[in-house]
């Protein structure tokens, strides 16, 4: 397929910094990777000067298949496609000695960062989960605007935020002597690195002489910095972003970097991507028209080449277990006559909460399903508590890692002896696991409390050994065995069937590490401890969450729709208080909602039907919500409301609905 004048445009353009404002279903992503061709074919740039940066691994990954499918592998070779985090953990391994941390550091993920603040905050917060969640987010969002302890301390005026800085330092603190990062470290060290030396910033804007990013209007304040360092005055970029579609504020994202991008960079070049390709031309309308309720820097106006495509219906509901069924015989009614796949319908909703009433009416209509955002692969407690003990063979100051797996599966260590081990660590300052193998530590233990904790570090030395010395992927192999982890399942998980599920994701997660040792054609072969950084990264988590595409109903949020398309999409609960989110009134943040409708709008390619509920439970009572107001604002011509049929008793609602559905399945039956 040609590219349009405008993705030709933006292409052909590397002179100077350049914006390329891609709407919804624009192909913006055929820009990324026929300018990296471009590069190289035409401009004879060398690929290893060249990074494309996005946000997740799945993004990544298809910018790296289609790359690969578009050039030979000599050319690309050198090439850097990855998420933002992945080229910080990049410079960080390179730049170890420079921001003195050792080469051998952890990164901690959310769950670890979590435990080591509920450790820090014990006697103050018990354990309270919103204090402790509120500390994390504070936490992250200072990390996310380069504000550093002191700063934060210094700054702090209110008492709750005093409190958080002081534990912000305490944390900091912790990870520095772990020889940890967390996340948003990853940002943060590589930004202020660069801002503060000058000899490692132009070594690496040496090295990136070109950069692209995509979904730029998700780039929080160190990520905007990260990449103002990397183009230096050379000033050869190319970013990619939709401020229409910038719903991470929650996580930090700034839509107005996008602005900032026209006064950082004068004569910025503004290229926009109009046309789309998906949708019909009356969603697009409907899309536009809502839209342009926000206010805007950059004016867009997305348009179709498609038909202009049927009504938008909007259903009105009695209540969400109405809004359900409705939805559900919309479906096999809808599936019946245009002999569609049940992948090819989707349930957007703004709240997790709100799949669970879908689900049921799904369920009891025997109407396969998948809900997108479960646990992922990498979450799942098995898989935490093998990476803890590879964590630790390869890092033994790794004291998260240590604190999980001491006593998984039991080995009579329990908190009286750890509190021990740690008193002394703290007062040699010392590793924990440095702590279990120094001898003073016979008094402050029994004879056999110590001897069960030499026992436990004399193991791990001796696996960390063979790892070093001989195959590290006999030596994991090993550890998993002699551990006894395997029997500890079955002792410990509620059914055989799911201590089985749990035994085949570690087996699934031995052979991703032995394939990462071995190398590949396209991959080189990595050590052990480069092994365990980049699991812990989630590099590899998407590669457990593969497209699955089983002919399965579609339910997910708005937020986890961004980036996918869909021939027929619901979007449910379309009421004040749910969308636009009560919070966001209060907080008078609709524009951002907005955008989240409009994302949602933007989905559809074929057909879109809304619902709302005329009455709706929440937290135990009945409330009334009104109609959302982006129903209003949608263009009206094109909008086919239907009206709410009479009020019938709960006896005749149940006889109607269930002969309905009973006749559609018989006439699929037949089918």
């Amino acid at each position: 397929m040609q590219l349009n004048s405008q993705q030709n445009a933006a292409v052909h353009f590397i002179a100077g910094p350049c914006l390329v404002l891609a709407g919804a279903g624009s192909g913006k992503t055929r820009v990324i990777i026929n300018k990296i061709a471009y590069l190289i074919q035409q401009c004879q740039l060398p690929a290893r000067h060249i990074a494309a940066v996005t946000f997740t691994n799945k993004a990544a990954r298809e910018m790296r298949e289609r790359i690969h499918a578009q050039l030979p592998k000599t050319a690309t070779r050198g090439l850097t496609i990855s998420t933002f985090h992945t080229l910080g953990l990049e410079i960080i391994k390179k730049e170890c000695r420079h921001i003195g941390y050792k080469a051998s550091f952890s990164l901690f993920d959310d769950q670890d960062s979590m435990a080591l603040l509920k450790e820090l905050t014990a006697n103050e917060f018990q354990g309270d989960k919103d204090l402790l969640k509120a500390l994390q987010s504070k936490i992250s969002g200072w990390k996310n605007d380069l504000t550093l302890p002191a700063l934060a301390i210094k700054h702090a005026s209110d008492p709750q935020s005093i409190n958080f800085a002081n534990y912000y330092q305490q944390y900091s603190d912790q990870l520095k002597a772990y020889n940890a990062l967390d996340f948003d470290d990853l940002i943060l060290i590589p930004t202020l690195l660069f801002q503060h030396n000058a000899e490692v910033r132009q070594k690496w804007q040496q090295k990136i002489q070109y950069l692209l990013v995509d979904e730029y209007q998700d780039t929080n304040t160190s990520q905007y910095e990260l990449v103002k360092a990397l183009v230096g005055e050379r000033q050869r970029f190319t970013v990619v972003g939709d401020d229409d579609q910038s719903i991470y504020s929650w996580r930090g994202a700034r839509p107005q970097n996008l602005v900032l991008l026209k006064t950082d960079f004068p004569n910025l070049n503004v290229i926009k991507l109009e046309q789309n390709y998906r949708s019909a031309e009356r969603i697009l309308k409907a899309a536009n028209i809502l839209i342009a309720n926000n206010p805007h820097e950059f004016e867009k106006k997305l348009f179709s080449q498609n038909s202009y495509g049927v009504p938008l219906r909007v259903l009105p509901c009695k209540h969400e277990e109405d809004e359900a069924e409705k939805v559900v015989a919309e479906i096999i009614s809808h599936r019946f006559i245009n002999r569609s796949e049940y992948r090819d319908y989707a349930l957007l909703y703004r709240g997790n909460h709100q799949a669970r009433v879908f689900e049921k009416a799904l369920m009891t209509n025997r109407i396969p399903y998948k809900i997108s955002g479960g646990t992922s692969f990498f979450a799942r407690s098995e898989i935490k508590d093998v990476m803890a003990y590879l964590r630790l063979l390869v890092n033994q100051d790794d004291d998260n890692a240590l604190l999980r797996i001491i006593n998984v599966p039991r080995r009579e260590i329990g908190a009286a002896t750890l509190q021990q081990v740690g008193n002394l660590a703290n007062s040699k300052n010392i590793s924990l696991f440095a702590a279990c193998c120094d001898m003073e530590l016979s008094m402050h233990l029994s004879a056999r409390a110590q001897q069960a904790v030499q026992q436990f570090a004399n193991w791990i030395n001796q696996v960390a050994d063979n790892a070093k010395r001989a195959d590290p992927a006999e030596a994991v192999r090993d550890l998993i065995r002699q551990s006894h982890y395997e029997a500890w399942l079955f002792e410990t998980s509620n059914s055989p069937k799911a201590a089985e599920m749990a035994l085949k994701n570690v087996n699934e997660l031995y052979r991703w590490i032995s394939s990462m040792l071995e190398g590949d054609d396209e991959h080189e072969p990595m050590t052990l401890p480069e092994v365990v950084t980049r699991l812990t990264l989630r590099d590899m988590m998407e590669r457990q969450q593969q497209e699955d595409n089983a002919d399965q109903v579609q339910l997910l949020t708005l937020h986890a729709s961004k980036g996918l398309e869909f021939p027929y999409v619901f979007m449910v609960g379309m009421e004040e208080g749910l969308l636009p989110h009560q919070s966001s009134i209060d907080q008078d943040n609709v524009e951002e909602e907005r955008r989240l409708a409009y994302v949602g709008v933007t989905r559809a390619q074929r057909e879109l039907i809304f619902t709302y509920a005329k009455e709706r439970r929440q937290y135990g009572e009945v409330i009334r919500p009104e109609p959302s107001r982006f129903l209003h604002e949608l263009p009206q011509d094109d909008l086919d409301w239907q009206q709410a049929a009479p009020v019938k008793s709960e006896q005749q609602r149940q006889q109607t609905g269930q002969a309905h559905l009973e006749r559609l399945r018989q006439m699929l039956k037949k089918d």
